[in-house]
């Protein structure tokens, strides 16, 4: 699934990659619905409902769509930076630690022992956790498949934010620099 990059991926690829990634994201967006009663795959809704809780004046409750979208941010920074560490050691797996990484978030997640009211007050750090693993994935993705396989609107526009700010910490020299923000 990560092996080929570039020119070498083909459309079946892409296909598998965005099935089988797709049914990941799927299933911890349902289970962050129906168990966390909030979105755990994307921020274009915590952007929506941000925006709405600051006109309400509700800051308090903005401040928690505000964490959620930052949770996810830092996904893809880290998901880049993993893979930007590893390639300058072996290229062969940088792109499997993020997706090991993610492996064991949402392993950790769903073994953690829910337990009616005790759960309730961890529903935001879960949300959150949640949100930084799809943060991983949507960037491995973007990035795998050079943003053939992707997802869109804002959830898209976050994924290559994290992805250029952690480049930033490789990319010093003018020529890469200036590459890098024409990308």
């Amino acid at each position: 699934m990560f092996r080929h990059r570039g020119k070498r991926r083909t459309f079946i690829h892409n296909l598998r990659l965005a099935a089988l990634l797709s049914f990941v994201a799927g299933l911890v967006n349902v289970c962050g619905v129906l168990s966390l009663k909030t979105l755990t795959t994307n921020v274009t809704g915590h952007f929506a409902f941000f925006a709405e809780e600051l006109v309400n004046r509700h800051y308090t409750d903005s401040m928690f769509f505000l964490i959620y979208i930052i949770c996810f941010l830092l996904g893809a920074f880290v998901s880049n930076l993993l893979v930007e560490i590893i390639n300058k050691k072996s290229n062969r797996y940088s792109h499997s630690a993020p997706m090991v990484f993610e492996i064991l978030i949402l392993t950790g997640v769903g073994m953690y022992n829910f337990q009616g009211d005790i759960a309730i007050g961890y529903t935001r750090i879960i949300a959150g956790i949640l949100l930084f693993a799809m943060g991983v994935q949507n960037s491995l993705v973007t990035q795998v498949s050079n943003a053939r396989v992707r997802t869109t609107h804002l959830t898209g526009l976050f994924t290559d934010l994290g992805i250029e700010l952690s480049q930033l910490f490789f990319y010093r020299l003018p020529e890469e620099k200036k590459a890098l923000s024409k990308s």
